[in-house]
């Protein structure tokens, strides 16, 4: 069998990345459920919500909870490093630092009033999309609302070469320490480097190029800002106690005299592919080997993506998943080792990550984890298997929506699915494509992307 993967090492790590089926061959319609698939029933609790839109073309949602006197207020853009281009990486990330900096109307650090108030602020970027979110008192919601539409509307009024040379500073010590100087840092922009094109927009890392950064002018910044960051590029959510009637006249009178921007093209790159197997070694100061095996899989909310994200639960997904017991617990030639799909709005991809214990090398840790990936090809996973991997899952939606604000809170989730599904109300229909995952399923995946 000719394999089509690449494998690198750094100082004792390796990278293994391998050619997705779908790039050769049509994907396999999912199997019908079995009766044991029909019988787990996905029960979330209802999260109710309105939805509507301003003139300028942002989508407002808004979710009541009168449980707690707190309110979340969060904005997503759908702007990330995919829309950026060779030469001038680095923007969105960037922007997510000089949101913080100070606009028209409150030229000032944007954390001081919402902490003074007793809130908590933060935003992230990553290749698909921007979000920004405070939670506060409920009855400084008008607050948190003003300050978020005035850095959309006026930022670039009091933006200038001072804030973007300090901010372009900030960045470039977040990526020496987060990237160049950590442990195994560099592996993951490598990996970039070999699965995608140059012309593809994962080719290159989130927080970008520091060159690019340095030659980045104002102007090139501004034009970035003013072609994504835009009502009609963005989804605001409130969720929490308030009254919708006054929040929704805070929102229009804040953000509703917020132009429209240009309409956002598609990014729509070819999937990706590798022809061949690829090697590679890296040599850093890390104390330990460690192995990297990486294939291509699937775009986010595609049919295969809940089969592939329950094979990973069950290859490498905790310390009763089979690599964990066999690397781990039997021969005791693993430190550590995880599986994960992590399926993302233009591409995918599969991997598995194993750290080598003293004195045992990389390749007994490759023998090993293909021997296991063999196996589930051969062999479907059991029904307690099956069944634990989704469970994981499900307790994982239901521990998520019990806070209304920041990073995965119900707010975020409800702007997620109106950003990627177009239905914010999509929790229910996102777990019922879990629960309906057979084990031939698992081991059909398997086949079709781990080649």
């Amino acid at each position: 069998m000719t394999l089509n993967r690449f494998i690198a090492s750094v100082l004792a790590a390796a990278l293994l990345a391998s050619n997705p089926a779908f790039a050769q061959r049509s994907q396999a319609a999912p199997m019908p459920p079995t009766a044991e698939a029909q019988t787990r029933v996905a029960a979330l609790p209802e999260i109710k919500f309105t939805e509507y839109k301003l003139k300028n073309g942002l989508r407002v949602i808004l979710h009541e909870d009168h449980s707690v006197p707190i309110v979340g207020v969060n904005l997503w853009y759908h702007v990330g490093s995919k829309n950026e281009v060779q030469g001038r990486t680095g923007f969105a990330h960037l922007f997510e630092h000089m949101m913080f900096q100070g606009s028209k109307n409150y030229d000032d650090d944007y954390f001081k009033p919402i902490q003074e108030a007793g809130g908590t602020l933060n935003g992230s970027t990553d290749p698909d999309r921007t979000n920004y979110w405070e939670v506060v008192p409920s009855n400084f919601l008008e607050l948190a609302i003003f300050m978020e539409a005035d850095r959309m509307g006026v930022l670039l009024d009091v933006l200038n070469d001072a804030k973007l040379a300090n901010q372009r500073d900030v960045v470039k010590n977040e990526k020496r320490q987060n990237y160049d100087n950590r442990p195994y840092g560099l592996v993951g922009a490598r990996i970039n480097e070999i699965l995608y094109p140059e012309s593809h927009p994962y080719h290159w890392l989130t927080i970008g190029s520091l060159d690019d950064l340095t030659n980045a002018s104002l102007d090139d910044v501004k034009g970035f800002f003013r072609r994504f960051y835009t009502p009609n590029n963005a989804s605001l959510c409130i969720a929490g106690d308030f009254n919708p009637q006054q929040a929704r006249q805070w929102v229009e009178k804040y953000f509703g005299p917020v132009a429209s921007g240009p309409a956002v093209a598609k990014v729509n790159p070819a999937q990706p592919r590798l022809d061949g197997e690829r090697r590679e070694e890296m040599q850093d100061r890390v104390a330990l080997p460690r192995l990297y095996m990486v294939w291509h899989s699937m775009p986010q909310y595609t049919p295969d993506e809940p089969s592939a994200d329950t094979l990973a639960t069950i290859l490498g997904g905790g310390k009763s998943s089979r690599l964990y017991k066999a690397l781990v617990y039997d021969r005791q030639i693993a430190q550590d080792v995880s599986a994960f799909n992590g399926s993302q709005e233009l591409a995918g991809t599969f991997r598995i990550t194993a750290t080598a214990k003293p004195g045992k090398t990389l390749a007994e840790l490759e023998k090993a984890i293909n021997e296991e990936i063999e196996r589930i090809k051969k062999e479907s996973p059991t029904t307690e298997e099956l069944s634990r991997a989704y469970n994981a899952r499900e307790a994982a939606f239901v521990y998520s929506l019990q806070t209304i604000g920041g990073f995965g809170g119900r707010n975020d989730q409800l702007n997620q699915y109106a950003t990627f599904v177009g239905q914010p109300g999509y929790f229910q229909q996102d777990l019922a494509r879990y629960s309906r995952v057979t084990a031939d399923d698992a081991k059909r995946v398997a086949n079709q992307y781990l080649t």
